[in-house]
């Protein structure tokens, strides 16, 4: 009864049941009379291992050395050792026997010799891994042997466990003891691992077949018979050849990286990429990836690194790639690095299909925005070209609420090619706008600005994009809005242009036969949204226009295009002088006849901040979406002074005989355009000549001077005297009779008015009369 209550109450506290550990399947094979098993913790299901040791009397001498373990595996720690979570020893009865568990707790590893298995490596890289494995080990025998002082006296295959990133750890010190002047005998583990075979007795380490070359020197040396003349293992790592390869020097660089200056850390992950290549797979993407998306996460990583971690990622499964590489790229998007945000979006091809919506719209989207305003146009136009991929997992409530801003003001860009490419990413992200967005969006974007930039690729790609989107407009937009800005461009100065547009124009024009033949046959049902899929060539709309950075526009090709706009009043002489000496200013829209020097044009391709239709005179209501894209109501015309008018009317009149009519004469000046009738019903304004390059100069009348109407000659009359007679003194105003000059010696009044007042008087009267100067001096 006494036995049974000391088994309950022994086992009640740290027993199995009460361990924080769940145990698992065991290996096939460990070290000594341990027993390795699989775990998982309670807490949070992560994977561990777990070694058991039992024996049926506490004073077992196994016992004894698994608790001698046990101590030292906590109070030693290596990068290369085994590292301890959690140990506990239980008793238990059965029936009339005792039974002593020791458990211990450790980081999930596998057996060295299943690992071998699993992995079948073979040749050179089988060389390579055995290489960096036995250089593992051998850090941690001489940080045992010269650190601390102790000896293993157990290295073995056994004895050596793997990492899940293929590290090997040494384990198994249930005889590790202090003994000076001593060295380890690991030339035991090099033979069983090159032999595939366990050591029975010490004569087969004479057997030297399966040892590598350059390590049988090194080999000897370690089994020496003597303990003093064996090889020291820190002298091993250090002139050893067999460690001198790719994959060690390769791991070893990744490790110490914080310690290489910027020069070393550009040229080895340039060369990374393709050093991958040589490697043993799964080394690389077991332990050199996690290096890497480590070194990368923290900073320690050059931009170059980015190319090499996704070249190794492209090599894991959907699931692998998931887990393992995405959250460090999503990371590091919120990098202030600009060569690392470049690198993001040059490959974002790679990974962004991968990133879910709900990623990209809360943790993406935020800091590639940034791109949109920066100051270098290659980050901008990557930024832009990135949202082909991008924009499809954006919610409609960023699209509408900052990502068309963006390409609002991108249209106008500076850069013609991000121009051109944001017409191209509309095009290609139609279908991922909502109904209401694509018609206040895409029609003002491509009509307004593209048809009309003064780049011709720009103008190509409008033409594309609206037949690429032809399915999304109605009948009335197609025939009053489309048509017109398309058949402008069917004489367009650029080749290629012109080739679009007559595709363009047969395309729409298709659309309206095809209503036309709805309505003649009685079908209204469905007529208002006829449309045609896209022209062979437009379907996939475009890959990218060009680089702005490599192909950027010519002067020549960038001249002022403004179409023919039957609705646009014919511009002035001064105006069409202008424009013709400033080819590279575009003059979108002209409001009124005033100076132009008033009214400075802007450079870019359009004059308006949004994608309003100013220029096309409709004024729809939407909703107050400010996109960028928010309709703009046409702008009233100023009435100029009536000074300046009659300025410009007095310039702008015609010489004619005096025999000519009143009525040619006036019906030439242009009219007031209050209450003036549109110019529109004007049928000669169209073909009028231009008005002359080099014009008179103006005639300088006074502001509030009237012309007569009459008065044929009064275009060409004199101008008026430029300058004034000065007003004379108070007492001897303009007009008054001068007084006759006093002869002799006067008194001469010292105030400065009075000297002021004779000298006036002087030159007065010797202006009026010399003769009485002469006769003064005498």
């Amino acid at each position: 009864m006494f036995k049974f209550l000391k088994g309950v109450v022994g086992g009640s506290g740290a027993g199995p049941k009460d361990l924080p550990y769940t145990i698992g399947e065991p290996y096939s094979s460990a070290w000594g009379s341990w027993t390795h098993s699989r775990g998982t913790s309670k807490d949070d299901g992560s994977p561990v291992s777990i070694f058991s040791l039992s024996g049926s009397n506490a004073q077992d001498g196994h016992l004894a050395a698994g608790r001698n373990g046990v101590k030292r595996l906590r109070t030693v720690r290596h990068p290369n050792i085994l590292s301890f979570l959690h140990s506990t020893e239980t008793e238990t009865f059965d029936g009339s026997t005792t039974k002593v568990t020791i458990y211990i707790v450790t980081e999930p590893v596998m057996p060295l010799s299943e690992k071998i298995k699993e992995l079948g490596l073979e040749g050179t890289q089988r060389d390579e891994y055995f290489a960096w494995g036995l250089h593992q080990i051998a850090k941690a025998v001489s940080f045992l042997n010269n650190d601390c002082k102790l000896v293993h006296a157990n290295v073995c295959l056994a004895s050596v466990v793997v990492t899940p990133t293929l590290d090997w750890k040494l384990h198994a010190f249930d005889v590790l003891s202090e003994i000076d002047n001593n060295t380890e005998p690991s030339g035991c583990l090099i033979y069983e691992l090159f032999s595939g075979l366990k050591l029975s007795k010490t004569e087969e380490l004479r057997n030297t077949a399966s040892i590598p070359k350059s390590l049988l020197p090194d080999y000897q040396r370690l089994l020496s018979s003597l303990p003093s003349r064996r090889l020291n293992t820190s002298k091993l790592l250090e002139n050893s050849e067999y460690f001198q390869n790719k994959l060690v020097d390769t791991i070893h660089f990744m490790e110490i990286l914080n310690l290489k200056d910027s020069v070393e850390k550009d040229t080895f992950f340039r060369k990374l990429p393709n050093l991958a290549e040589q490697l043993p797979r799964p080394i690389v993407l077991k332990k050199l990836l996690p290096l890497l998306a480590s070194a990368l996460e923290f900073g320690s990583a050059a931009a170059p690194a980015l190319t090499a971690l996704l070249k190794m990622g492209s090599w894991l499964s959907t699931e692998e790639f998931s887990a393992k590489v995405l959250p460090t790229i999503v990371k590091l998007f919120a990098s202030n690095d600009r060569a690392i945000r470049v690198g993001l979006l040059q490959h974002i091809d790679q990974f962004g299909e991968s990133l879910s919506a709900h990623v990209v719209d809360e943790q993406v989207y935020p800091h590639v925005a940034t791109g949109f305003s920066d100051t270098s146009a290659f980050l901008r136009e990557l930024t832009l070209k990135s949202m082909l991929v991008l924009a499809p997992k954006l919610s409609q409530r960023t699209i509408s609420g900052s990502f068309l801003k963006y390409l609002s003001k991108l249209q106008v860009d500076e850069e013609p090619a991000i121009r051109t490419n944001t017409t191209i990413l509309l095009g290609n992200i139609a279908s991922h706008l909502n109904d209401g967005t694509r018609k206040r969006v895409l029609i003002n974007a491509f009509t307004v600005r593209a048809l009309r930039d003064t780049f011709p690729p720009a103008r190509g790609a409008g033409i594309m994009a609206l037949c690429a989107t032809s399915s999304y407009y109605d009948i009335n937009e197609v025939a009053t809005r489309i048509l017109p800005n398309v058949v402008v461009l069917t004489i367009d100065p650029d080749s290629d242009v012109r080739s679009k547009a007559f595709q363009a124009v047969d395309q729409f024009m298709q659309i309206v036969k095809q209503y036309n033949e709805k309505i003649n046959s009685g079908d209204t049902s469905g007529a208002a949204s006829v449309g045609l899929s896209s022209i062979p060539g437009n379907a996939s709309l475009l890959g990218w226009a060009m680089s702005s950075l490599t192909l950027k526009g010519k002067p020549s090709d960038q001249t002022s295009h403004a179409p023919a706009n039957t609705s646009t009043a014919p511009l002035s002489s001064s105006t069409s002088n202008a424009s013709s000496d400033n080819p590279s200013t575009a003059l979108a829209h002209v409001s009124s006849s005033t100076d132009l020097a008033e009214q400075p044009l802007p450079e870019s391709p359009t004059s308006t901040d949004g994608w309003g239709e100013i220029e096309n005179g409709i004024s729809e209501e939407h909703e107050s979406d400010k996109d960028g894209w928010d309709d703009i109501e046409p702008l009233e015309e100023p009435k100029p002074a009536p000074a300046l008018a009659s300025i410009q009317a007095a310039q702008k009149r015609p010489v004619v005989p005096t025999s000519q009519p009143k009525q040619a004469a006036t019906s030439l000046r242009p009219k007031n355009t209050a209450t003036a009738k549109s110019e529109d019903d004007d049928l000669w304004g169209s073909i009028a000549a231009p008005a002359p390059r080099t014009a008179s100069k103006s005639l300088n009348l006074k502001a509030s001077a009237i012309v007569d109407d009459d008065d044929p000659w009064a275009a060409i009359a004199a101008p008026a005297p430029t300058t004034k007679a000065k007003p004379l003194s108070l007492g001897r105003g303009r007009g008054a009779k001068p007084a006759a000059p006093k002869l002799g010696a006067q008194r001469i009044n010292r105030t400065s008015s009075g000297i002021v007042s004779v000298l006036w008087n002087d030159f007065t009267t010797t202006r009026l009369d010399p003769r009485l100067r002469m006769s003064e001096e005498t």
